[in-house]
């Protein structure tokens, strides 16, 4: 199962199409807010999308969560859990939701790592990155043991990749 994850692209829905055209055939596209497209844009068609603190269209859901397969993913843009400063509130509500997968955006920052037996993961900037010059995004492979995490550049340049053994 493949999942592939965006975040933070801030109006521009050509980089949406364009990262979306490198891997058609995933299970799940899931963007972690502020994209600043309206809710029905097709660029977002077909997505599980929420809203971020940029998103003005009320269609838009603070959060999502849906299982693909034996797995529960939780997305959230993360401003509403202060995610800037701690992930400690998103992990409550990913527990309380009984996720596998958290994935979340805003800081612009990417990043994942395992805690509590659920996958945190922010896919960084496709706009506006933070902390490195690349604009990012991510790919996400559940397999029974592990989740496989890949960061991508917007030109689908392989940034780094890891590995975390999963529960079940």
């Amino acid at each position: 199962m493949q999942i592939l994850v965006m975040s933070d692209t801030h109006g521009d829905s050509n980089v949406i199409e364009k990262v979306r055209g490198f891997y058609p055939k995933v299970d799940a596209f899931i963007h972690c807010g502020d994209s600043e497209l309206p809710f029905s844009h097709e660029a977002l068609d077909g997505m599980n999308k929420v809203r971020g603190n940029c998103d003005i269209d009320k269609a838009f859901h603070d959060e999502v969560v849906f299982d693909l397969e034996d797995v529960t993913v939780f997305v959230t843009h993360g401003h509403l859990f202060n995610v800037k400063t701690s992930i400690l509130s998103l992990s409550y509500r990913a527990k309380e939701v009984n996720a596998q997968i958290a994935c979340f955006g805003h800081s612009h920052i990417l990043g994942a790592e395992m805690i509590d037996d659920v996958l945190f993961l922010n896919p960084g900037s496709l706009l506006k990155p933070r902390g490195r010059k690349e604009k990012s995004f991510a790919l996400v492979e559940a397999e029974d043991t592990y989740f496989e995490v890949k960061f991508f550049t917007d030109d689908n340049s392989c940034i780094s990749s890891h590995k975390f053994m999963r529960k079940k």
